[in-house]
């Protein structure tokens, strides 16, 4: 595909849906590891540590959505905790340049993002529809975020690393 996405940090969403669309979200995050693995799964392992213009390499981008998932969580435990504002995020990503993710193996990086992420889904099938409405303000957006919405955000910025990757791998494994 030659379309551009638009970057993560240009991205506007709109959160005013009223319909509970939770279960699917759900399991739209209980998706992304098994396609994670269908993705990488013939690709050399040379190509796991290409990068293109700078950006990050397919291994750096599932390291990327392991080191996001306490901020997920921890986004929860703002909402049900009804804080004001949701916690910040490092908008420089330092914690995901500085954890050196093409040095591991990518079994391991898949396998730890699996067990974060199933962690995650557990812990999401247990709220209630109460849970699921209450809301805290988004501190770059500047916008309430539900629960539903956050999850929704973050299945989004599930598939934007998806399409990243798909492109490097478009770029680099010629099948």
């Amino acid at each position: 595909m030659n379309a551009q996405q638009t970057k993560w940090f240009d991205r506007k969403f709109d959160f005013s849906s009223e319909q509970n669309i939770f279960p699917s979200i759900i399991e739209r995050l209980r998706g992304t590891s098994s396609r994670l693995e269908e993705k990488i799964e013939s690709v050399p392992e040379e190509i796991l540590n290409k990068k293109i213009n700078g950006g990050w390499s397919i291994k750096e981008n599932i390291g990327h959505l392991v080191d996001l998932e306490p901020l997920w969580m921890g986004r929860l435990d703002d909402i049900l905790n009804k804080e004001t504002y949701l916690r910040t995020a490092d908008l420089t990503n330092s914690k995901t340049d500085q954890a050196n993710h093409n040095a591991r193996s990518i079994n391991d990086l898949l396998k730890e993002f699996r067990s974060v992420r199933t962690d995650t889904i557990k812990r999401l099938e247990l709220l209630s529809d109460e849970n699921i409405f209450l809301s805290a303000l988004h501190p770059r957006l500047k916008t309430p975020m539900r629960t539903i919405d956050h999850f929704l955000f973050v299945a989004e910025h599930d598939d934007h690393h998806l399409v990243t990757i798909n492109k490097i791998i478009q770029t680099f494994h010629q099948s």
